[in-house]
């Protein structure tokens, strides 16, 4: 059963890439993905996303350089259908250990839920820079997104931070060595390395097959691929909601408008 760490959801226009709902059901069917976590800046569209696609959960993206960034954030989470928390400090522009930013920690230690936060690119997301972060909160579940990314040095210093703190965990996507996998979870432990794709970034076919090609166990490759991203996301293990096709972001605003028109 594989779970997907590591998704985004709606339009990155920075990037030219985009995936809504009916696409983000056809990726997951297309490539056995049967759970996932999935973010973007704008959390209520997360929030109707996951509400129509079984087996998906929300992570919030929290800014904090927005005004009130914590109240939202605690406000999403108090939403069962969100299980932690995304930061990137690359796209947001601020340092990881930000003094803004240990409020929320705090608040993912008390409620016993991760937070996922970009790696791998200078100035505000190199390893060490997070490291300074998870010193500070050493019992804070931290997950390395993409594990240093494209840089070997990156990579070789997020797999050594993991050694360094067990509660830091790494997460594979856009992560171009499928030895490094191996070396995780040799060095970490089998417990700690967790699949992504970083889809629409990425596509999850070519994310799964590093993993399946990393040298690992048949028993490990299933742990990375899945069991671990279950366990620590605590994914429920009954989800009753309906895989019936819901109205698009575009079809509930022509609606509200059209009952707006009516009670004129």
């Amino acid at each position: 059963m594989i779970f997907d760490s590591h998704m985004h959801v709606g339009d990155f226009p920075l990037f030219d890439v985009s995936l809504h709902r009916e696409g983000l059901e056809q990726t997951l069917h297309e490539n056995g993905i049967e759970g996932a976590v999935v973010f973007h800046p704008d959390n209520a569209y997360v929030r109707q996303v996951v509400a129509s696609v079984r087996g998906v959960y929300g992570l919030v993206w929290a800014n904090p350089r927005l005004p009130n960034y914590l109240e939202e954030t605690l406000r999403f989470l108090d939403d069962p259908l969100f299980l932690g928390v995304k930061l990137h400090p690359l796209l947001d522009a601020y340092h990881p250990n930000d003094p803004a930013v240990h409020p929320l920690i705090e608040a993912l230690i008390e409620r016993d839920l991760p937070v996922l936060i970009h790696s791998g690119h200078p100035i505000f997301t190199l390893p060490w820079s997070i490291e300074e972060l998870i010193v500070n909160f050493p019992t804070a579940k931290v997950i390395l997104g993409h594990m240093g990314h494209g840089n070997i040095i990156y990579i070789n210093a997020a797999i050594d931070i993991a050694a360094r703190h067990p509660n830091v965990y790494l997460e594979t996507s856009g992560m171009p060595m499928h030895t490094k996998i191996a070396e995780a979870v040799r060095r970490v432990g089998p417990d700690r390395v967790l699949y992504g794709s970083d889809a629409p970034f990425h596509h999850p076919q070519v994310e799964i097959l590093k993993v399946r090609l990393s040298g690992l166990l048949p028993e490990l490759v299933e742990r990375v691929l899945g069991a671990n991203g279950r366990a620590l996301f605590q994914v429920p293990k009954n989800d009753e909601r309906s895989t019936g096709t819901r109205p698009t972001r575009e079809e509930k605003y022509l609606e509200d408008d059209r009952i707006r028109y009516q009670n004129r």
